[in-house]
C-alpha cells in the first residue's frame, strides 16, 4: 500500500498533473468568461434585430405542452465557436513559439557543424580535414 501511494504522490506531484489542473481550472474561468460575453454582448445585439431577448425563444408544441427552447441551444452554440475559435488561435500562438525555438535550435546546431562534401559525412566547422575519407575540405 506505501508504494502505491508513493506511484500516486509522485505522479500527482509531477509537472504534468499540475499543469493539467492549472489548465481545467483556467478554462473553467474562461468559459465564464465566455458565457458572459455572449449571454451579456452578443445576445442583447442579435436581441435588436429579433426584437426580444434571444436566449429567451421558445417554441411550444401545442398538444404536448411541451416547451423547446432553441434561444439557449443557439447561445450554447455561440459560445461553442467563440471559445473553439480562442482555443485555435491559443493553439496557433503556441505552435508558432515552438517553430521559432525549434528553429533557434536548428541554426545553433547547424553553426557548430557542416557536411563534407565528398563522403557527405558530418564534421565540425572548423575542421581542415574530414576524419571519416580524409579529405581535404576548403574553408
Amino acid at each position: 500500500m506505501k508504494k502505491f501511494l508513493r506511484e500516486f504522490r509522485d505522479f500527482a506531484v509531477k509537472g504534468n498533473a499540475f499543469d493539467l489542473a492549472v489548465g481545467v481550472i483556467i478554462g473553467a474561468a474562461f468559459q465564464t468568461i465566455i458565457g458572459s460575453l455572449t449571454n451579456d454582448i452578443i445576445n442583447p445585439i442579435i436581441g435588436i434585430f429579433a426584437k426580444k431577448d434571444f436566449s429567451n425563444l421558445v417554441f411550444t408544441v401545442p398538444y404536448f405542452n411541451v416547451s423547446i427552447r432553441y434561444g439557449a441551444f443557439v447561445t450554447t452554440v455561440i459560445n461553442f465557436i467563440i471559445m473553439a475559435f480562442a482555443v485555435f488561435l491559443i493553439v496557433k500562438a503556441v505552435n508558432k513559439m515552438t517553430d521559432l525555438f525549434s528553429k533557434k535550435e536548428e541554426i545553433a546546431e547547424e553553426s557548430v557543424t557542416k557536411e563534407c562534401p565528398y563522403c557527405k559525412s558530418e564534421i565540425s566547422i572548423e575542421a581542415v580535414r574530414c576524419p571519416f575519407c580524409t579529405s581535404e575540405i576548403d574553408k
